[in-house]
Order: structure tokens, then sequence, then C-alpha cells
């Protein structure tokens, strides 16, 4: 009995493993070592060197060596993930590069973007690349850190080195080196919560 499907146009390096339920389609290029997992959906996709794809989606893309995607990331329309990168789960990338050594590990959209090395994309991040009628790309220098749920608003430039604080939405060009931070003050109105709560249970 077949336990995945593999068209007769996939290339299939030496050592590579294809677990059950996969599908690969197209033009893919499975090279040697890695390891296609469960559920798998790959159509013109190239998977490098020892990388390991778990239960995700890669069309028109490509995956250096020594990566690891997955589960459930979405790679689309010439994402391209360069050498020993994490792509993680509910991570999707589009028309973007992310360079080596870089880690998006879970819950982030990058479009539209080239984002250099050892780059930190942390949970709930935002390329923000349309305006609702055009499309912008951003670009992200080498060893920043992105914190979570911080949105990058295209067309911008963060320079290298950079430290996004979580929770900031990046409008404007950033040099190298520099803090980032745009988010209000935290507030708090003591002994008013009972207030809203008892409202919203009316």
């Amino acid at each position: 009995m077949q336990q995945f499907y593999l068209e007769d146009t996939v290339t299939v390096g030496d050592n590579v493993t294809i677990e059950p339920y996969a599908v690969i389609k197209g033009s893919t290029v499975l090279h040697d070592g890695c390891v296609v997992g469960s559920f798998c959906y790959l159509n013109n996709a190239e998977i490098g060197r020892n990388s390991v794809i778990t239960a995700s989606y890669i069309c028109d893309s490509t995956v250096g060596n020594n990566c690891t995607v997955g589960p459930y990331a979405r790679l689309r329309s010439n994402a391209v993930v360069q050498d020993n990168c994490k792509v993680g789960n509910f991570v999707e990338l589009k028309n973007s590069v992310l360079g080596g050594g870089s880690k998006a590990s879970h819950l982030a959209y990058v479009g539209d973007a080239d984002v250099g090395k050892e780059v930190n994309v942390g949970c709930g991040v935002i390329f923000v690349n349309y305006d609702g009628q055009h499309k912008y790309r951003s670009s992200v220098g080498d060893g920043c850190f992105i914190g979570c749920n911080s949105n990058i608003i295209a067309p911008v430039s963060v320079g290298k080195g950079c430290y996004v604080a979580c929770n900031t939405t990046v409008t404007e060009d950033v040099c190298d080196d520099a803090f980032v931070i745009g988010r209000s003050k935290m507030t708090v109105k003591e002994q008013r919560a009972k207030k809203y709560i008892v409202k919203n249970k009316e």
C-alpha cells in the first residue's frame, strides 16, 4: 500500500525520509538526509540537506540546509529560508528571505521582507505589507531582535543589531544598533474592574 504521494518529477537525494501521508509534487528537490514528515504538502519546493519539515505547506519556495520547519508552517510565493533557520508552528512566509540562523518560532507573518542573519522574530510579529492598494517591502538587518506582537509597517528599513521592544509598531526607518519602543505607558485604575465585570454580566 502506498503511504505517500510522490510525483515522478520530484528529485530525491540519498538517505531522505518521507513519512506517511506526505504529498510531494512538481519540480520539488529533496536533498540528502532531509526529512519530510507526515501531512506535508510540497509543490515546486527545494529542501536542503538534513532539514526537517513537519506537517507544513511549502509551495514555490526554498529551504536551506539544517533547518526545521513546522509544524503547520506555510511558505509560499518565493519564500527563501537560508541555512540553519527555524520556522515554527503557524508561521507564514511569503515572497521573503529569512537569513541564515534566523528564527521565527511561532505565530508570525513575514510578507515581502528581507530579514537578515541571526534575527529573532517574536511571537505574533506581523510584517504589514499592504496598505489597501499597494504592497511594499521591508528589511531587517543582521542580529536584530523583534519583540512579540510588533508590527513592521512597510516600506521601512530596520538597521543591524536593533532591538524592537514587544508591542511596538515600526513606521519609520531605524538606524543600526537602535532600541525601538512604541507603546503607551500602562495605566492602572484601582478598584475599577468590578464596575466593568458587572456591566458585562447584565
